[in-house]
């Protein structure tokens, strides 16, 4: 499963170079590998292809049986059989491209297989009790075709959560469960959406909301549909967690101690970073950084003239009331405020700018205490729904205001939103480039973006350039609690007392960030890999160039190829670089 790429030097060459003479055939046969995977992709997975704006399976739920599973499996291994007779010498740079990120997809879903995911789909953070109510907010409803479909889709819930549950029954057998520490609430997030109140009146129904938006003919239906088969659906898969599953899920809390090991939580790290890291090497990198920026923070400290060591003044922060708010409303006004403020910022820093809009809204009240602060929800053009940045208003005094700059600029713009849009709405390219999500590189960018606040302007309050400091020790500290829980046995407590002696994050952030990781091994490491990788790069261009650097179109040139693993990343700068 490594990432089969030539290395940053031959790749600057190939992006150089012209397309070879023959190039055209063996180009469209990589285009039409493309397309047929695309194709098989949107038909596997209905719903997403419902969110990308592809409503042919609006009446659908996923296929999740095993037999399911084992045909996608083969059909990748005969996409990549036909990707292998296909003389990559003969390809354009740009097809050559598309070919090595198709060869590194289905090679990563081929061997992802062995370690049977469908097997461990739920935690609290994840799985159709939370996917499954949300699904309504990603999609536009203008037709009666649509609010057809969204019915025949609400009829599938039941036989969708049986098969679920075959196959966390399946993952039981075979000793494969999560930790029972990530399980957390994941019984009652499912019961939420299953309680008698919602079968008396399903308009009160996390799914039914299509239906409040439009007075509807077919609103009995749907009615119906959530009061006969939803609600009872929702409520045995939620007494299924609670009285069979959680309670046989395992007490280990590290990958390596699970009945795949190591050898899965190696395979974690290189699909998150995209590189071939050894677990101690990425916690030796996350001592350093968080030696780094803890110099950093002293000197904050220093400007804001508060009198006591570290402990002291991260106490302040955590306890004095000034730093919160007491009302969600004020919280997500506030964050709109920024939102606003910073879009004013955009064209200084990018010379091209998404269509899609974005807003700020509240995380739904059923998740929020098992959720993170905040996360991105991505729009679509072709379904009319814009991008979200959704914030966690449960427990306010956990929400400080320092926090709330890096944030908006890491899920809002210049992070996620504009990143993601931009790859949704990428021109010339075949579509199925613009599906890819590597984490390092969208989450590195995220992390990149909360440092374009300087540049911004954002952070001449000493506190919330104390809160961007934060966040960044939250991500080195992330590769050091990675590691240290799934490849050197640490325990939770000693990952939760690390990241409060280091940060001002508070208790209740700690705790659901550890239980996260615990829960998605490998995933917090991709955030700060990927971006040192961004600022390493940005530093050699502005070296080799120096008042020729232009910052706007050195942005604009590490997204316009949408999401990509660090080495393409890496090549494409370097060839950006030979050019001027």
């Amino acid at each position: 499963m490594r990432f089969l790429l030539p290395s940053p030097a031959a790749l600057i060459c190939l992006l150089l170079l012209g397309a070879p003479a023959r190039a055209g055939d063996a180009d469209g046969k990589v285009l039409a590998l493309l397309a047929e995977d695309l194709e098989e992709q949107m038909r596997r997975h209905p719903t997403w292809a419902s969110e990308r704006g592809d409503r042919r399976f609006d009446d659908l739920l996923t296929d999740e049986s095993p037999e399911a599973m084992r045909d996608a499996v083969e059909h990748a291994r005969l996409r990549l059989e036909a990707l292998g007779a296909i003389d990559r010498t003969a390809l354009s740079p740009a097809v050559a491209t598309h070919a090595a990120l198709l060869e590194h997809v289905l090679r990563e879903r081929i061997g992802w297989a062995a370690f049977h995911p469908e097997q461990t789909p739920v935690t609290q953070l994840g799985g159709p009790q939370r996917d499954l109510p949300e699904m309504p907010a990603q999609l536009s409803f203008t037709t009666d075709k649509h609010f057809a479909d969204y019915i025949s889709r609400l009829d599938k819930v039941p036989a969708y959560l049986d098969q679920i549950t075959a196959n966390m029954r399946a993952g039981l057998a075979a000793g494969r469960t999560p930790p029972r520490v990530t399980m957390g609430a994941a019984a009652e997030q499912a019961l939420a959406n299953g309680t008698e109140a919602q079968a008396a009146d399903p308009t009160t129904h996390a799914m039914y909301p299509p239906f409040l938006r439009a007075d509807h003919l077919l609103a009995p239906r749907a009615k119906a549909a959530i009061a006969q088969r939803v609600v009872p659906a929702f409520r045995k898969f939620g007494e299924f967690l609670r009285d069979e599953y959680i309670p046989k899920c395992r007490e280990s809390i590290s990958a390596s101690s699970s009945v795949d090991g190591m050898e899965w939580y190696r395979a974690q790290l290189r699909h998150h970073t995209t590189l071939d890291l050894e677990p101690e090497a990425i916690h030796a990198l996350g001592m350093k950084e968080v030696e780094r920026i803890r110099a950093e923070m002293a000197e904050v400290i220093a400007r804001t003239g508060f009198e006591g060591d570290f402990k002291a003044f991260t106490e302040h922060l955590r306890t004095d009331r000034r730093f919160y708010y007491t009302d969600a409303e004020d919280l997500l006004a506030g964050y709109r405020a920024l939102a606003k403020r910073i879009d004013a910022e955009m064209p200084k820093l990018f010379g091209r700018l998404p269509r899609l809009p974005y807003g700020v809204k509240e995380m739904p009240a059923f998740i929020a205490p098992a959720s993170p602060t905040a996360y991105y929800y991505r729009g679509s053009i072709e379904n009319g729904v814009p991008g979200y940045f959704v914030a966690n208003t449960f427990r306010l005094d956990q929400r400080p205001k320092y926090e709330m700059v890096p944030l908006t600029l890491h899920e809002a713009v210049p992070g996620h939103h504009h990143q993601i849009a931009l790859s949704q709405e990428l021109e010339g390219m075949p579509e199925w480039r613009t599906t890819l999500s590597f984490t390092a590189f969208v989450e590195g960018w995220g992390l990149y973006a909360e440092r374009l606040g300087i540049e911004m302007g954002l952070y001449k309050d000493p506190y919330d350039d104390f809160g961007r400091l934060s966040y960044e020790m939250w991500r080195a500290m992330r590769l050091v609690v990675d590691t240290g829980i799934h490849a050197k046995g640490w325990a939770r407590e000693r990952a939760v007392e690390f990241m409060l002696g280091n940060s001002a994050l508070t208790r209740q952030n700690v705790e659901r960030e550890v239980d996260r990781y615990i829960a998605w091994p490998g995933q917090a490491c991709a955030y700060k890999i990927g971006e040192l990788k961004i600022r390493e790069l940005r530093a050699a261009a502005e070296r080799a160039l120096e008042d020729r650097f232009d910052l706007r179109a050195f942005h604009d040139m590490l997204l316009e190829e949408g999401a990509i693993p660090l080495p393409l990343l890496e090549a494409r700068a370097g060839a950006w670089i030979k050019a001027r």
